[in-house]
C-alpha cells in the first residue's frame, strides 16, 4: 500500500519527540487568548464534505490512525486476563490476513491505558512488544482527592512502570479563572512524572466556555505538559471537532512561540473510522505532517479499533463482516 502516510506505522511506535519543558507563566498571553465559536464551528463543518479520501488512500489513513490509539479499559470491572487479552490486540490490532493484504505487518497501537492496579499485568502482557503503558492518575476522573494522594498516585505508577501518565486537572481552577493555581498544580504533577511524559486531561466538557479551553490548554503547556488531551471520556461531553481546533490552535501558538511540539489526544466518544478521520484531517491542516505519529498525536479509545478494522475488511474484500469477527478481547 503505497501512500505518503503508509509506511511510517509499520513497526514498532516512533520515537518521542523531546520533552516540552514548559515555561514561566505568562498571564498576558493567557489573558489575551479567546475562542470565537461561531468561526470555529464553521471551520470543522466543512471538514467532512471537502477534504475526503478514498480507497487505497483511506486504508493508509485508518492505518495511521490505528497507529495513534490509546487502547484503553477503564472499567470498575477490569481484570488481570481483560488486560492480557487487550494487550493481545495492542500487539496485533488488525488480523494477520488483512495486514499481509494491506502490506501493513508490525502495525501497532500506540499505547495500552489502564488504572495503577492493571499497570503490573499490562507491562507484562506487552514485554518486548516496544508499546508504553499508560496509567490514569491524581484522582481520575475527578481530580478531587487530597493533593499529595494525586502526587503519591504519580509516583507510584511510575514506579510500576506506566511510561506516561493521564492527569485531570482541578476543573475549578479553570471555572474561578484562577491560572497560577492550576500552574502550580500541572507543574507538580510534571516533576512527580520524572521520566514519564505528562498527558493532562482538561475535561473539556465541564470547563464551560471555548475561551476557558483555549486559556487552560496554554497553562497546561506552559507548565510543561508533554501532552493535552481533551476528555476523561466519562463527562456528558467529551471530545469534539469544535474543542479540538482551539487546542491545537493553542498548540500551534506555543509551538511556534518557545520551539516545544507538544502532543494532542481527543478523548471519548470517537467511535466510527470516518470520525477519527476529520480529526487526522484536522491536524494535518493545522499543525502539518510532524503531529500525525503517535509521538504528537493519540486517540483515547477502545471501540474505534473495531469500526476502523471493519473498514479495512471492506477495502480488502468488498464486503463489510460481522462486528464479531473483530473482537477486542
Amino acid at each position: 500500500m503505497q501512500t505518503d502516510l503508509a509506511t511510517p506505522v509499520a513497526g514498532l511506535p516512533q520515537a518521542r519527540v523531546a520533552r516540552n519543558a514548559g515555561m514561566a507563566l505568562d498571564l498576558d498571553w493567557v489573558m489575551r487568548s479567546q475562542a470565537n465559536r461561531s468561526a470555529i464551528e464553521r471551520r470543522v463543518a466543512t471538514l467532512a464534505g471537502r477534504r475526503t479520501v478514498k480507497k487505497e488512500y483511506q486504508a493508509a489513513w485508518l492505518c495511521r490512525a490505528i497507529s495513534c490509539i490509546d487502547l484503553t479499559t477503564l472499567a470498575g470491572d477490569d481484570t488481570a486476563g481483560r488486560v492480557h487479552r487487550l494487550a493481545a490486540k495492542a500487539r496485533q490490532p488488525v488480523r494477520a490476513d488483512l495486514l499481509d493484504s494491506l502490506g501493513m505487518e508490525g502495525l501497532r497501537v500506540g499505547a495500552v491505558c489502564v488504572y495503577h492496579e492493571m499497570i503490573a499485568p499490562a507491562r507484562a502482557a506487552l514485554e518486548g512488544s516496544g508499546i508504553p503503558v499508560a496509567a490514569v492518575s491524581t484522582g481520575f476522573p475527578a481530580g478531587l482527592t487530597p493533593f499529595h494522594l494525586r502526587l503519591a498516585e504519580i509516583e507510584e505508577s511510575v514506579k510500576a512502570g506506566a511510561e506516561e501518565i493521564d492527569i485531570v486537572i482541578s476543573r475549578r481552577h479553570v471555572l474561578t479563572w484562577d491560572w497560577a493555581a492550576l500552574y502550580d498544580e500541572i507543574r507538580a504533577f510534571r516533576a512527580a512524572c520524572g521520566p514519564a511524559h505528562l498527558k493532562a486531561i482538561l475535561a473539556t466538557g465541564e470547563l464551560g466556555t471555548l475561551r476557558n479551553v483555549a486559556r487552560a490548554s496554554l497553562v497546561a503547556m506552559m507548565a510543561g505538559a508533554d501532552f493535552i488531551k481533551t476528555s476523561t471520556g466519562k463527562e456528558a461531553v467529551n471530545a469534539t471537532l469544535p474543542v479540538s481546533l482551539v487546542m491545537i490552535r493553542a498548540i500551534r501558538d506555543y509551538c511556534a512561540a518557545t520551539g516545544h511540539r507538544v502532543g494532542y489526544k481527543p478523548a471519548g466518544g470517537i467511535s466510527k473510522a470516518k470520525d477519527a478521520l476529520s480529526y487526522l484531517v484536522l491536524i494535518k491542516e493545522e499543525l502539518g505532517k510532524p503531529w500525525l505519529t503517535p509521538a504528537l498525536f493519540r486517540f483515547g479509545a477502545s471501540s474505534l479499533l473495531s469500526d476502523i478494522e471493519r473498514q479495512l475488511e471492506h477495502h480488502v474484500t468488498g464486503a463489510y463482516s460481522a462486528g464479531y469477527r473483530h473482537p477486542m478481547g
